[in-house]
């Protein structure tokens, strides 16, 4: 497998343990049994980069794969592969995650974009993966055909949450005692992830003991505060506490030490961190706008509108029903297991092996 992407600096190199080779002026890595080529970047913007060498390097390599597999939009790499691709014959499958319907930042960039080469790579890929079902019934109700779209949920490395930071660093570190019940949000903080809805609804749940934990980069400026207003107001500022981005260990200390955790969103296309959480054996609470609700409803959480009070229910019916909290914790182990991406990327293998058996994968 060949990896092609933009060069945006050495800073993520440390963690390979082969050194990078320049080759005519363009720097990779092999690593185990994948090429990573690094095209030298000319100008970026976000996640928008300018890469002429993609011309050369589709020009001289592309005939050499069988299949190729482009993630995200909104960028030139993707078009630019896909249009040498269409030239050549070759299948592209196009994997959006989440980004197919504009809702953060640069929307009008980005449908300028759409407009431009994002309609025939767009309409050309043999295939379009979605994350979750409720990806899918969003591409189909946008005109993708149904035959067209494959499923893949997105995955989690069971082995990194087999060993979890002893219980109660995470609390002893911010001065939560070990029997109180501790409500943890880690998500992006920006209006839609529901941040200010759990504020509300953990003051009606818990209005005399218990701890909110918002954890995650600020991203929208100004949201942060926006957000701990709302603390104050809500009467329990006392006990919500803001931690800024948790990483690593930092990030599996606080679900080690998480009672439920917490993410009324009003749109994710997958919810990534709600299935960290149920590797680690935490009930989760998620609205139905979360594309893991088809694993987590009744098996690993509870599903239910992003509104303060129906979350405040929920908040209570996990802390004081025990067997049903218990049930719940159960069913997480078998949720992860679903996530692996072993599991997973047999899954990917096969739709692959479809394509290119199929008159649409040229073969």
């Amino acid at each position: 497998m060949t990896v092609l992407t933009a060069d945006l600096g050495h800073s993520e190199w440390s963690a390979f343990t082969a050194p990078p080779q320049k080759v005519d002026g363009t720097w990779r890595i092999k690593y185990e049994n994948v090429d990573t080529i690094y095209l030298p970047t000319l100008f970026r913007y976000r996640a928008l980069t300018l890469n002429p060498r993609v011309i050369r390097f589709s020009g001289a390599s592309l005939a050499a794969f069988d299949l190729i597999h482009v993630y995200g939009l909104y960028d030139l790499l993707g078009p630019a592969v896909a249009y040498f691709c269409r030239r050549q014959r070759k299948p592209y499958v196009v994997e959006p995650m989440g980004m197919y319907r504009p809702i953060d930042r640069n929307i009008r960039l980005k449908h300028l974009w759409r407009r431009s080469m994002g309609e025939s790579f767009w309409n050309h890929a043999s295939r379009i993966v979605a994350t979750s079902e409720l990806e899918q019934q969003e591409l189909i109700e946008d005109g993708v055909p149904a035959a067209k779209i494959v499923v893949r949920y997105n995955g989690i490395e069971p082995s990194e949450y087999k060993s979890l930071p002893p219980r109660g660093c995470f609390r002893a570190k911010w001065g939560i005692s070990p029997d109180e019940p501790l409500i943890l949000f880690l998500s992006r903080l920006i209006p839609r992830k529901g941040a200010e809805v759990l504020i509300a609804a953990f003051a009606q749940a818990c209005p005399g003991d218990g701890k909110l934990v918002i954890a995650g980069p600020e991203g929208e400026p100004g949201y942060r505060s926006r957000l701990e207003h709302c603390a104050r107001a809500s009467g329990a500022g006392a006990r919500i506490i803001f931690t800024g981005p948790l990483y690593d260990e930092e990030k599996k200390s606080a679900f080690s030490d998480a009672d439920i955790f917490a993410l009324p969103s009003q749109y994710e296309n997958f919810a990534n961190a709600a299935a960290e959480a149920a590797a680690c054996g935490v009930p989760v609470i998620i609205s139905p706008a979360c594309g893991i609700r088809s694993l987590v409803e009744g098996q690993a959480g509870l599903v239910v509108a992003p509104d303060a009070g129906t979350l405040a229910d929920a908040l209570r019916k996990l802390i004081r029903d025990r067997n049903l909290y218990a049930r719940l914790k159960e069913g997480c182990r078998r949720v992860a297991s679903q996530l692996s991406w072993d599991h997973l990327a047999k899954e990917m293998e096969h739709a692959y092996a479809a394509l290119l058996a199929s008159s649409d994968g040229h073969a």
